[in-house]
């Protein structure tokens, strides 16, 4: 009987040792994570300008419908999230299959210049792409000289050329971070599967789909979330090197977000609208993402 209670009293004392090492961090995490979620999702049923709010019921909600400007913004995030996202994934898992290999030389060094992008500062790496897209940038510059093209292409001031120099930057900051995820998968993958299938005169390509492909599921799966949820988030980009322009042409829903609440006349309540429309769109993209795998846990 009092070896149980000893028992008893000790799994009591682990219990709480342990709770006393993640207190801290329970503490900070609800603090300044949860706690201004659930403060946002008050805001958001109220109205008025600066700190001078009431409530309005859904009176925020229902103005989403009609607001063009907030149409323009989840339109273009949607192009950013349907164009960029799928080109990522594939070129990240198609250079960490050619980077898996044992034969090609120089690994290491191929291996941390495509990651070193990730590591960047966000608002240098913007500048810089802002300049070399420039109208008298380095790119127009060299599709000049290639005579690929007769004019200078207006990278940061046409609307599609735009967008496409927002995904391009986005692309190229992103792919080098996806890629050690499918690297790392790869890496784990029994050499002797690859073996087994050579013998059966499988072709590189079928190895790639019958085998790498279904292999790397958890880690596409993954790195579409995290894409996903990065990408309908995006906003330095945008504001450094397009500002949301020409005509709100590149503005994304976290632009907007900023221009509601610093920009415009502050209307803090419509901005936290807007920005549980970003959670939503999470929420319901992230589900769509494990029903398409087939994840049944």
């Amino acid at each position: 009987m009092n070896a149980k209670k000893r028992g008893l009293s000790m799994t009591a004392k682990y219990n709480l040792t342990g709770w006393g090492f993640v207190l801290i961090s329970v503490v900070m995490i609800g603090s300044f994570y949860f706690y201004p979620m659930i403060q946002a999702l008050f805001l958001s049923f109220k109205t008025g300008t600066g700190t001078n709010l009431t409530y309005t019921g859904l009176s925020n909600y229902t103005r989403l419908f009609s607001d063009t400007t907030f149409r323009t913004a989840l339109f273009n995030t949607f192009i950013y999230l349907i164009v960029q996202v799928p080109l990522m994934i594939l070129l990240a898992m198609f250079i960490s299959v050619l980077l898996n290999d044992s034969k090609l030389k120089f690994r290491g060094f191929f291996r941390t210049a495509i990651f070193l992008p990730a590591v960047t500062s966000l608002v240098a790496y913007s500048v810089v792409f802002k300049y070399l897209f420039g109208s008298d940038g380095l790119i127009n510059a060299m599709l000049l000289k290639l005579s690929i093209i007769s004019a200078p292409v207006e990278w940061i001031t046409d609307p599609f050329w735009a967008k496409i120099t927002i995904i391009i930057a986005i692309t190229w900051r992103w792919t080098g971070y996806n890629m050690i995820f499918y690297l790392s998968a790869l890496q784990n993958i029994d050499g002797s599967i690859y073996e087994a299938a050579r013998i059966d005169g499988a072709s590189a390509f079928k190895q790639f789909t019958q085998i790498t492909v279904p292999l790397l599921k958890p880690v596409i799966l993954f790195t579409s979330v995290t894409s996903t949820i990065g990408t309908l988030q995006i906003f330095d980009e945008i504001v450094n090197i397009t500002k949301g322009g020409p005509g709100n042409s590149t503005m994304s829903i976290s632009n907007y977000i900023y221009n509601l609440s610093f920009k415009y006349t502050a209307d803090f309540g419509y901005a936290a609208t807007v920005s549980y429309v970003i959670v939503i769109l999470i929420v319901l993209l992230s589900f769509l993402q494990f029903k398409v795998a087939g994840d049944k846990k």
